[in-house]
């Protein structure tokens, strides 16, 4: 799958301002390589420029099929990481274009989100706010917290963020259980969604108590924290919901480091402003970049940090070199490696 471009210069776009070590990153990658361009434009200007591009790299840009029916000389739309909810693939597909992932368990982004999930724990454990206003105040010794040994913790969706959750758990000495599509006698079956990314039977001895889609509610029962590593799509938008929360144990804490559609905005609302929520700790919103006056950063049990759970320096600069390769193989008519294509 060879660019074929007229001026032997493989464009590759980059989608809107957010996430900017993606692109400074890749273009700093294959800077010494002057058939490689690697530009990034303001999110409404894509559909102008789409068409001059042989690879999109779509960030939290929405790509449906007007869009693509503009992209004329695209061989590939691709995510900086695993989300693809908002790419149209169908019509992809119909265009000739292939859709592509990093798998997050190649690159750090998994393990990065893994160590998210844990600091928005123990900051709603320790009472991270609280805390902060007893500096303000000169006050010591309060907020009494909460430790995260001998808590259960439900992992929702036991994909690769899932995996390396549970490896980094195992040493604080809780109880770890989780639920996902579906299971073998090894541990892990793959599966060809943002639950997979390739593992296989890493999992064994990692999960106490392991579950299916429809046990997800008895799990959140036995929970003291609850945290959802899902992909985002039609079967699991929202399915954080109002049956979900009050199933939950009264107090117990809810981590969100994956889509911000998997929680019911009005659901956890209403469960923090009548305490049966204990806490929330996000790192995705509902919409994002998310409003700072929303009524839901108002509570003193909630966290929220700007969706960089995956953005560290290493898993930025591995995913800026899978991006610059492929762009160097489909430019050279190479092998394209180092992506999980979808269509």
């Amino acid at each position: 799958m060879a660019a074929n471009c007229d001026d032997k210069v493989t464009r590759v776009l980059f989608c809107g301002p957010h996430f900017p070590a993606s692109h400074i990153y890749t273009r700093e990658y294959v800077a010494h390589l002057p058939y490689i361009q690697i530009d990034d434009v303001p999110l409404d200007d894509v559909p102008n420029v789409i068409g001059n591009y042989h690879i999109c790299v779509v960030k939290s840009r929405r790509i449906d099929s007007e869009v693509i029916a503009e992209a004329n000389q695209m061989k590939i739309i691709m995510q900086f990481g695993v989300g693809l909810e908002g790419v149209d693939i169908d019509a992809a597909s119909r265009h000739g274009i292939k859709v592509a992932r990093i798998p997050g368990n190649m690159t750090g982004n998994s393990v990065s989100c893994a160590e998210m999930a844990i600091y928005l724990m123990l900051g709603l454990l320790r009472k991270q706010k609280e805390m902060e206003a007893a500096v303000r105040n000169k006050i010591l010794g309060l907020p009494v917290g909460e430790t995260l040994f001998g808590k259960t913790v439900f992992i929702l969706g036991l994909g690769a963020i899932g995996v390396d959750l549970a490896k980094r758990l195992r040493h604080f000495g809780v109880k770890v259980i989780a639920t996902k599509r579906r299971w073998t006698a090894a541990g892990y079956s793959q599966l060809n969604d943002d639950e997979s990314d390739g593992l296989d039977d890493e999992i064994d001895g990692l999960v106490d108590e392991k579950g299916g889609p429809d046990e997800r509610y008895g799990f959140a029962s036995k929970a003291d924290i609850v945290v959802t590593c899902l992909g985002l799509n039609a079967n699991t938008a929202g399915i954080v919901d109002s049956k979900f929360i009050s199933s939950m144990k009264k107090g117990a804490l809810l981590v969100n480091v994956a889509r911000g559609g998997l929680l019911d905005y009005k659901s956890v609302v209403a469960n923090l402003e009548s305490g049966h929520l204990g806490g929330l700790g996000i790192d995705v919103a509902w919409f994002e970049p998310f409003d700072p006056d929303d009524p839901v950063l108002k509570f003193p049990n909630v966290l929220i940090t700007p969706h960089v759970a995956g953005v560290t320096e290493y898993s930025y600069r591995t995913m800026a070199k899978v991006v610059g390769d492929l762009a160097i193989q489909l430019h050279t008519g190479a092998q394209l490696t180092g992506v999980e294509f979808v269509n």
